[in-house]
């Protein structure tokens, strides 16, 4: 019979064979995309294949749509998986429609997935159903939590469920936070948004601040580790906080799945929960477009550690296999290091600004051939060295265009006069070389802006007050300094975080109050 290789295929998966009849209720009831038959029943692309495969000549296939022929369709159904339980979740989701409207619209608007960074974009009924469990589960009025990268938009849509709930987003991707924290802006909703890259450190606002932490890190074990020691470095309270995680990894390869596991435990985490295919995400089609919700309890404020290199995605320069710029990129990159001539060639250094880098040294010569976009400023706010060459991709956001150019150079050009050597040494990378920029060719607005880039590691409203002490030579006293800087910000606790924790656009905002302020 045409129906026999589906139904040894169904034999052959045992009691997991109830996700496959799913699928063959979707092919028999109507036309659907190969990404509906992965998503919805949460299986992964392969056995999706196998199955259509299976089914044979009484499969109709119109573009990426299929449907079991009709005419066949009885042939089918003593192999349908019949009545499901009712999910009350998906129940409540379904009774927020208005909801469900505005985060489509978020989420619609939100920057472009990067690849390097593993952004696979969460549907936005998951949005709303980790907001919903999130609310139900815990008592989240007048408590803080904490999202450890949020791609996709889970922070408004917690806020949106419940607006009395404190959140911070941290994220490396400069263009989310500002998209997050303009929209939480226009509604009045508490969302703090800061800067960090997790491999290299958190800002020291999000240290043991948080009730709860959510996170749905890459899915390498290297990835989940890290996310997860980051996550419990911000709980205030090991016994009462909480890390909640997305994780999925293919039915097909359970062993990855119990590596991430095991890394998970050896940071001393208890699985309170695994709620399975929770998540579900519009790709990772290799998972079944859907990920596990771990709730973890902390026992320990373990770490994992710095890793050894920052290569923890599944794509990209910095995935796992990827390999580094080579001998000859990094030679070009010391070459092109400005340093006096009495100084010996700087050694490449690797990425990362948790503190001031290179103090007590001539220049700096810095390896961000793996920077996904934010690693480049931030390098330049940290240098303690007047005169630094950054080895970048090409087609870096800061370099492949004009207007990119202008922008980087217009937040630090008070401090440093870039030169970005496109193409060089090769066609993967371009050499950006920074000079200083001598403090007696600025006006007192220059210089109070020179003074603030080369203490970014400071409290900013410190900074501030003697960076205009310093721009007006003295004639300014504390006390004038800090009436010129109290008011000039709408957000006063703003002032007490560190200038290179701040999201780019904040950045971008602030510099031109502070040339103002020195007036």
């Amino acid at each position: 019979m045409a129906t026999e290789p589906v139904r040894a295929l169904l034999a052959a998966r045992g009691v997991h064979a109830r996700k496959l009849r799913r699928v063959l209720d979707l092919l028999i009831e109507d036309w659907h995309p190969l990404a509906e038959l992965v998503r919805l029943p949460a299986v992964p692309r392969r056995t999706v294949q196998e199955l259509l495969t299976a089914i044979g000549d009484d499969l109709e296939t119109s573009g990426d749509r299929h449907r079991v022929t009709p005419a066949k369709a009885a042939d089918y159904a003593e192999f349908r998986a019949g009545g499901e339980l009712p999910d009350p979740l998906d129940e409540l989701v379904r009774g927020h429609a208005g909801r469900l409207r505005s985060i489509r619209a978020d989420i619609a608007a939100v920057p472009p997935p990067l690849a390097a960074l593993d952004h696979v974009q969460a549907t936005p009924e998951t949005a709303l159903r980790r907001a919903l469990w999130l609310d139900a589960t815990y008592d989240l009025a007048g408590r803080t939590l904490l999202c450890l990268g949020d791609h996709d938009l889970t922070s408004l849509a917690v806020c949106a469920v419940n607006p009395a709930v404190s959140v911070v987003v941290v994220d490396v991707d400069d263009r989310l936070l500002e998209h997050v924290a303009t929209l939480a802006g226009e509604r009045g909703w508490s969302v703090r948004a800061l800067h960090a890259d997790f491999r290299f450190g958190l800002p020291p606002a999000a240290l043991e601040s948080a009730d709860l932490v959510f996170s749905d890190p890459p899915y390498t074990p290297e990835g989940m580790a890290l996310f997860a020691s980051r996550a419990i470095e911000c709980l205030a309270d090991l016994g009462r906080g909480r890390v909640l995680l997305a994780h999925g990894s293919s039915e097909r390869t359970p062993a990855l799945g119990l590596k991430v596991q095991q890394e998970l435990q050896m940071l001393g985490l208890l699985f309170e929960a695994v709620l399975p295919a929770f998540h579900r995400f519009d790709g990772a089609q290799a998972i079944g477009s859907a990920a596990d919700l771990y709730v973890c309890r902390p026992t320990t404020r373990r770490s994992a550690g710095a890793p050894p290199k920052t290569a923890i995605y599944t794509h990209g320069p910095q995935s796992v296999e990827a390999s580094g710029p080579g001998s000859r990129a990094l030679e070009a990159l010391v070459d092109l290091a400005p340093r006096p001539e009495s100084s010996p060639p700087p050694k490449p250094r690797r990425p990362g600004w948790a503190e001031p880098v290179g103090k007590g040294a001539a220049s700096l010569a810095v390896d961000l051939s793996g920077d996904p976009g934010p690693w480049l400023l931030r390098t330049l706010l940290a240098c303690s060295p007047g005169r630094m060459a950054a080895l970048v991709p090409n087609n870096h956001p800061d370099v492949a265009s004009e207007k990119g150019q202008r922008a980087l150079t217009s937040l630090v050009g008070t401090r440093f006069a870039l030169r970005f050597l496109r193409s060089t040494p090769d066609g993967k990378h371009c050499v950006v070389v920074a000079d200083q920029v001598l403090a007696g060719t600025l006006d007192a607005g220059g210089l109070a802006v020179r003074e603030v880039l080369s203490r970014a590691h400071g409290k900013l409203g410190n900074v501030w007050r003697e960076a205009l002490v310093t721009a007006s030579r003295g004639q300014l006293t504390k006390r004038e300094a800090r009436d010129r800087v109290d008011g000039r910000v709408e957000d006063e606790d703003e002032l007490e975080l560190r200038l290179i924790d701040l999201p780019r656009h904040r950045i971008a905002a602030l510099l031109p109050l502070v040339r103002e302020s020195a007036g």
